[in-house]
């Protein structure tokens, strides 16, 4: 499933479609480039959650083979 910094960040980047879509429809530049900024932070947010993930099971790894 995820944990939430990789849930947060891919809503974001599903959000930031939208708005990037809206502001191609619309001809509103200001509105696409937000949606864009907004897949940009989701995607970093989401390798947080990924990089969060990775050390949180290396941890259990760890302790695992103690």
């Amino acid at each position: 499933m995820g944990n939430e910094q990789q849930i947060k960040g891919q809503y974001e980047q599903v959000e930031g479609k939208v708005k990037e879509g809206l502001g191609d429809a619309t001809d509103n530049r200001g509105m696409e480039n937000e949606g864009r900024m907004d897949q940009a932070k989701g995607q970093v947010r989401e390798g947080v959650g990924n990089v969060r993930e990775g050390v949180d099971k290396a941890a259990d790894d760890f302790n695992r083979d103690r």
